[in-house]
Formats: C-alpha cells, sequence, structure tokens
C-alpha cells in the first residue's frame, strides 16, 4: 500500500480529520506560539489568581505567570519526552525482539526470561532509582563539559531514557512473535538458501514485514509515555520548576484548590489540552491500524 494512500485511509472520516488537526494545532501552537507572547507572561507579575480575561485568555497562576503560556511551555516538555521516549521504545524493543525471535533455541528463552524478569520489577521504583542515579551525575557531567544547556534539560534527558526504558518490554514481545511467524515463510528460507548472512535477512526480509505493526504500537506509545511523565510530575518526580509540563501544571492546580476557593482554571485548561492530544493520538493509532490491516 503506497504512502499516500495509508495517509488516505487514516484520515479517512470526519472525526480522524478532527483528531488531526487538534494534535497539528497544539503542537505548532507549543513549538512557536510562546515566542510570540509578550515576554510579561513568562515574569511572575501582581495579578495573582486572575481568572480568564481577554488579556489572559487562560487565566494566571499563583505567582502571576500566565497561564496559556505555561501550557504551551508544558506542551513542549510532555510532546518531546512523549516522542523521544517511544522513540527509544521502539529501537531498543524491534532489536530485542528480532535478535530474539530470529535467534531461537536458547538464546531466545535466555532473552525473553530476562524480559519477563524487568516486567516483575515495580516500575514506579525502576523509575525513582534511575533518576536518583544518574540526576546527579549527569548534571556533574555537564558542567566537567561546559555544557549549561545539558544541566537545564537534565531531567527532561533522563526521563526520556528512563520512560523509554519501561516502555520497550512489550515492543520486544510483540516483534518476536512476529518473528518466529515469519522466519518459517518461504522467502525466508530462499534466503537461508542463498547464502544470505542474518544480518541481511533480519534487515531486508523481516524488518520491512514488521514496520506496519511497529509503527502502529508506536502511536499508541507515545501517550502512554505522556501519561508515565504527566504523573511522576504530577508526584513531583518528574520536571522541576521553573519548567513546566502538564503533570506539574495540574499538580499546581491541584495544590490551588481549597474549601475557601476553587481556582478552576489552574486544572481545567492544562487538563483539557493533555486529553485533547491523548485522545487525538489514541483515535489516529486506531485508523492507522486499521489503514495498515492487509484484510482490509
Amino acid at each position: 500500500m503506497s504512502e499516500p494512500g495509508i495517509v488516505r485511509r487514516t484520515l479517512r472520516g470526519s472525526a480522524a480529520q478532527i483528531c488531526a488537526g487538534a494534535l497539528l494545532a497544539i503542537a505548532l501552537a507549543a513549538a512557536i506560539g510562546p515566542e510570540f507572547f509578550p515576554a510579561s507572561w513568562a515574569e511572575p507579575g501582581p495579578d495573582q489568581y486572575a481568572p480568564p480575561s481577554w488579556s489572559h485568555p487562560f487565566g494566571t497562576d499563583l505567582n502571576g505567570r500566565d497561564l496559556l503560556y505555561r501550557v504551551l511551555l508544558g506542551a513542549r516538555v510532555s510532546l518531546v519526552v512523549g516522542f523521544a521516549g517511544a522513540a527509544v521504545s521502539l529501537t531498543l524493543g524491534t532489536a530485542y525482539g528480532l535478535i530474539a525471535g530470529y535467534a531461537g533455541g536458547r538464546t531466545d528463552n535466555t532473552m525473553m526470561r530476562i524480559v519477563d524478569i524487568l516486567y516483575s520489577v515495580p516500575r514506579l521504583i525502576f523509575i525513582l532509582i534511575f533518576i536518583n542515579a544518574f540526576d546527579g551525575h549527569l548534571r556533574a557531567f555537564s558542567a566537567q563539559m561546559d555544557w549549561p544547556w545539558l544541566a537545564d534539560y537534565s531531567r527532561i534527558v533522563i526521563l526520556v531514557a528512563t520512560l523509554g526504558l519501561v516502555e520497550w518490554l512489550t515492543m520486544a514481545r510483540i516483534v518476536r512473535g512476529q518473528v518466529l511467524s515469519l522466519k518459517e515463510r518461504a522467502f525466508v528460507q530462499a534466503a537461508r538458501t542463498l547464502g544470505q548472512s542474518r544480518t541481511r535477512i533480519i534487515l531486508r526480509h523481516l524488518l520491512p514485514n514488521i514496520l506496519p505493526i511497529v509503527i502502529v504500537y508506536l502511536t499508541l506509545t507515545v501517550p502512554a509515555v505522556i501519561l508515565d511523565e504527566s504523573f511522576l510530575s504530577f508526584l513531583g518526580l518528574g520536571i522541576q520548576p521553573p519548567q513546566a509540563s502538564w503533570g506539574s501544571l495540574l499538580s499546581e492546580g491541584a495544590q490551588a484548590v481549597n474549601p475557601l476557593r476553587i481556582y478552576w482554571w489552574l486544572l481545567l485548561f492544562p487538563a483539557v489540552t493533555m486529553s485533547t492530544t491523548l485522545l487525538a493520538l489514541n483515535y489516529l493509532g486506531d485508523k492507522l491500524r486499521d489503514a495498515l490491516d492487509p484484510r482490509e
């Protein structure tokens, strides 16, 4: 199936087009929107907890900062962590599953038992250990190399690596199962008969045939990583101030809720933006799966 045909079938229907448009609008707004806002929106101001108005469409937070500006900054971080973490998961899981499935026998059994062991490790504990173990070392390394930008984004780098290492296990199982089926097909047997190397068979014959499944699972991994990052940031374990993500903004909004007054905009706008993005990603992932289904 050609690439234009896949895109056309994925975007068939008004719901898919609305989801694609919403996702594109949020991504573009996050990428370039804050550059056009007044500089004062990024700084603390006197208008603490100001409700939505023409001057501040999403209202302001505890420090008088514009919430729209911070929601878009949070979108940058959450989307980068989501897509980069999913890319790490894709690379590790695909490579691991290809090797295990094609090798078979004891190698396959040993590799999959390692996956089972890693599945038994509580994810939150693993993430906490990884963050505590490497965050300080990464900051020290950035100071040694005189890379201040790395110190500023060290927590983002750690989250991308950690969440990618957590999410690759399912990808490895899916890829391994597909390879076990494909390697007995006639075209793989013919390649072996012609004397092609294992690396060539994996890269030339097996990988292209599992790419549709890998791509579909990638679209479902991105929202999972975004949710994980938001959960960690909500608990104060992920993105740290002054940086923002959707999870940290929701945490700030939850802390502002009290019996006397509810500053509803601090919860509503980050939650709606994140929910819209996750809904669009999941729906488009389902549509992409249907478009790549050979039975369709």
